[in-house]
């Protein structure tokens, strides 16, 4: 484990020397076209994500050694590589842009299927999402390719000591940039919804801005069906389950509000809501509020203004789906205490 963590580091470095001289680049070499489809708030504009061929990808991963992975799951792995970020070759460790290559196997759905969750795919584009940059279909292989988050997962950042503790502020803006990107599936001709969000799949970027990662896993929520990356099982996750879920199987873009309710509890205690075991009743008084608040932001808050952040979630967290709010409506309410004096 700590090998891994030695190569993680070594590579989260080279990526942070090189970043800045990248960002410069990448302004001037990408058309306008690509970067007025993000807003200010986005560090890098990344163009509309194209084929990568097949012995690029091999030769980026050097043929998917183990020392380049840096996640795994049932179906899928992920690699660290390096790419030229113009021609989307293989390019030497510390050159070039870092990226991260993830490579799925045991799927049951056809390859033309994918071929066609890969253009709706390709179409999400947003500074809350983490941007895919190219993909692969040669030889019915099944792989995407996606800007590198050299900060990595927010719950690490949230119930690890291995990062430095995110202030107040920073908190309140990743919990509005994880608004934003959800409210941006949501608010789409066909909604999409993500089915495993929660905060280890919230990455965070070199400026510590927050982009949802493993959106590919969405349904359209009038049918039900896919509408991205190709897969029948349910990834919903622990602790982050919505109740009408577990009654009737069935999840809405009022699923993800209730899922955005918890993680914004576990932005405020810097703790899993699911070991708090709080009943919602807990939080009836302000007197409470200290008691669950992440002792490392003490002094960082006011505490009116920390308990309409709670109040907010616990809305997201009603237990009548129609009475949660809109993930729009959610962005509205947290810039505005955004503005609020700590």
């Amino acid at each position: 484990m700590s090998r891994v963590y030695d190569l993680w580091e070594k590579l989260v470095g080279a990526v942070l020397d090189r970043e800045e001289l990248r960002r410069l680049a990448l302004r001037n070499s990408f058309s306008s076209d690509y970067s007025s489809r993000f807003s200010s708030d986005s560090a890098i504009a990344y163009p509309v994500a194209r084929p990568i061929e097949l012995k690029e990808i091999i030769k980026a991963t050097e043929n998917f050694q183990s020392d380049t992975v840096i996640g795994a799951g049932v179906m899928c792995q992920a690699f660290r590589a390096w790419m030229d970020e113009h021609a989307l070759f293989a390019s030497k460790p510390g050159s070039g842009m870092a990226v991260t290559v993830k490579k799925w196997s045991n799927f049951m759905e056809r390859h033309q299927d994918w071929l066609k969750k890969i253009d709706n795919l390709v179409q999400l584009c947003h500074p809350s999402l983490v941007s895919l940059v190219g993909y692969c279909t040669e030889e019915y292989n099944m792989m995407l390719v996606f800007e590198f988050m050299p900060h990595g997962r927010l719950s690490d950042h949230l119930f690890t000591t291995r990062y430095q503790s995110l202030p107040w502020v920073r908190r309140i803006k990743i919990a509005i940039h994880i608004a934003r990107g959800l409210s941006y599936l949501h608010e789409r001709d066909i909604p999409i919804i993500h089915r495993d969000f929660k905060t280890a799949n919230v990455l965070l970027d070199w400026e510590l801005n927050a982009k949802l990662s493993n959106y590919c896993y969405g349904t359209d929520d009038s049918t039900g069906e896919m509408t991205s990356i190709p897969t029948r099982q349910i990834f919903v996750s622990p602790g982050y389950t919505p109740p009408e879920y577990i009654s009737k199987g069935r999840l809405t873009t009022k699923s993800n509000a209730y899922t955005f309710g918890v993680v914004l509890l576990e932005l405020l205690s810097g703790t899993v809501v699911s070991n708090l075991n709080l009943e919602q009743s807990y939080f009836s008084k302000k007197s409470k509020l200290l008691q669950i608040m992440d002792i490392r932001l003490e002094g960082q808050y006011s505490r009116d203004t920390a308990y309409k952040v709670v109040k907010l979630a616990l809305k997201c967290q009603n237990l009548d789906p129609k009475s949660r709010p809109r993930m729009s409506d959610v962005v509205v309410a947290l810039e505005q205490l955004q503005l609020a004096r700590p």
